[in-house]
């Protein structure tokens, strides 16, 4: 029986081997077990979604600004409606640099057809209480087109704050993994995650490369014609461990949902007028 395991709470990334890097690698010899330390807001959709509990918050899962007061995460990340944050332009969780910028959720939106991880539809999106300021730290992601489905093995990474191995420890700098894109063909086949993977899907890694507790709602950033577009959110992991061979990170594709994230963002708007015409 197949077991799997959502990526909230903690976040990971696992790399093995040293491969042919973008701009995004920090320029030091300092590797960490299951992932390399990005450059400084060289991913700058990235956020860390955030929790409070009693006077404090705490890191749950990723996202990605998708618009200047819009964040797209995974459903399972906010589906218990606590009291939620944003924090953009971050690197580094546990010393404040200047470069962030810290806004509350106004309104979360989930997938209407979420209820397990096992169906798919792991996809939310957060309604930020005022707008993201663009600057070179905090950028917009770039979304597919509808419909679009890479190609095996195109060059993607998982970017996230967390476990540096299955039942590590959290990184506080914002860490990325390599990740090529393995195939629906390849991902479902019996011996590696079967009829759990769906078409609205897409698998980075199966081997020792692998997103891991925690990454849950953040991106998975694939190169498309020279440039980063945001394919997946970050949903699940095998029980068995994060890197388990034939078991690849699974993400929600992007591409499937692009008609959901407009008629949310359209019909959001729509209502804000109304409102501010009574």
């Amino acid at each position: 029986m197949l077991r799997f395991l959502a990526l909230t709470s903690l976040v990971a990334l696992v790399l093995a081997e040293p491969v042919p890097q973008p701009r995004h690698l920090e320029d030091s010899s300092e590797r960490v077990v299951g992932g390399d330390v990005a450059r400084p807001n060289s991913w700058p959709w990235q956020i860390s979604l955030q929790y409070r509990f009693i006077s404090n918050y705490y890191h749950t899962c990723g996202g990605t600004l998708i618009a200047r007061g819009w964040v797209m995460t995974a459903a399972h990340c906010v589906e218990d409606l606590l009291d939620y944050r944003v924090v953009l332009g971050e690197h580094d969780l546990s010393i404040a640099s200047g470069n962030e910028q810290i806004i509350g959720v106004s309104q979360v939106h989930i997938h209407p057809q979420w209820k397990k991880l096992a169906d798919g539809y792991d996809i939310a999106l957060l309604r930020l209480a005022s707008d993201a300021t663009l600057n070179s730290h905090v950028q917009l992601g770039s979304l597919p087109p509808s419909g679009q489905i890479l190609p095996h093995n195109n060059l993607c990474y998982v970017t996230g704050w967390g476990l540096t191995s299955t039942g590590g420890i959290l990184s506080n700098q914002l860490k990325q993994a390599f990740l090529p894109v393995v195939d629906y063909e390849a991902c479902s086949r019996s011996d590696w995650w079967s009829s759990t993977v769906k078409t609205t899907r897409v698998c980075g890694g199966g081997g020792t490369e692998a997103g891991c507790n925690g990454d849950s709602g953040g991106p998975l950033n694939c190169l498309v014609n020279g440039k980063y577009y945001v394919h997946g959110i970050a949903s699940f992991v095998s029980a068995w461990g994060c890197d388990t061979p034939k078991k690849p990170t699974v993400f929600t594709r992007v591409s499937a949902y692009i008609d959901w994230l407009d008629s949310v963002s359209i019909r959001d708007m729509y209502i804000y007028k109304l409102q501010n015409k009574l």
